[in-house]
């Protein structure tokens, strides 16, 4: 009895651990440091730089290559976090380009994101890294996870949003496969996780959710950039 107890718990400590992993991924205790900062009233006080990172949706763009800046999800972080942090200095920077996939991130990062001294940075690539594959854009995603760790920055990762042209609630859709790589790299690296795929299969089932939330065939309007805003904000948040 004695030896079965024994190999029942090797057997599942595999999975324990792994549990153990994804509750540290999505520990809100993560950014506290920050936290403490946006807290504190000048002269104590200092610039905090929030860079998100990726393609054209974090940048803004919407329908007929227009760029709606202030309704974009980083700006719409900045606006809640100035809601609590009202003695904060935010800075919100964003080094995102339409049409890049996280190779082409990895390969600016550290001169076009680590030179502005970042506190945190946000990386969304998803949903252009369908076209490199889950291998390369995973090496690409750990080269900047790595890159900014070492750098002393906290790091938050975005899973994908939604395109039209796929269904996002079949399983082997390529952005389910990214979901799910850019959570296991989340768990990794011990890092934060902004997690709007989740939601957006649920609300894509809705009625109406195309005019809600979509701008163009991939790309958001503000309430579908307010479902990212939301999700990244909870690491924020007091």
């Amino acid at each position: 009895m004695r030896n079965l107890i024994l190999s029942l718990f090797v057997s599942v400590l595999p999975v324990f651990n792994a549990f153990s992993q994804l509750q540290k991924a999505f520990d809100k205790t993560y950014l506290s440091s920050i936290k403490t900062e946006l807290q504190k009233e000048r002269p104590e006080n200092r610039n905090i730089n929030l860079v998100f990172h990726g393609h054209s949706g974090p940048a803004g763009f919407g329908n007929n290559h227009e760029v709606h800046t202030l309704e974009a999800y980083p700006n719409q972080v900045l606006k809640k976090l100035k809601a609590i942090y009202p003695l904060a200095v935010i800075n919100i920077i964003v080094t995102a380009i339409g049409g890049e996939n996280a190779i082409s991130g990895a390969a600016r990062f550290e001169s076009e994101v680590l030179t502005h001294k970042p506190d945190v940075v946000v990386i969304d690539y998803t949903g252009n890294d369908t076209g490199a594959g889950l291998e390369k854009s995973k090496k690409a995603w750990e080269k900047m996870i790595e890159m900014a760790l070492k750098n002393n920055v906290k790091v938050i990762l975005v899973t994908p949003g939604v395109d039209q042209r796929i269904d996002i609630n079949s399983p082997d859709n390529p952005y389910q496969q990214h979901a799910l790589q850019v959570r296991a790299l989340a768990t990794k690296y011990n890092v934060g996780i902004a997690d709007p795929f989740t939601i957006f299969q649920k609300l894509v089932k809705q009625p109406g959710f195309v005019t809600s939330y979509m701008a163009s065939i991939n790309h958001f309007n503000e309430k579908g950039h307010e479902i990212y805003a939301t999700e990244i904000f909870e690491w924020l948040k007091k």
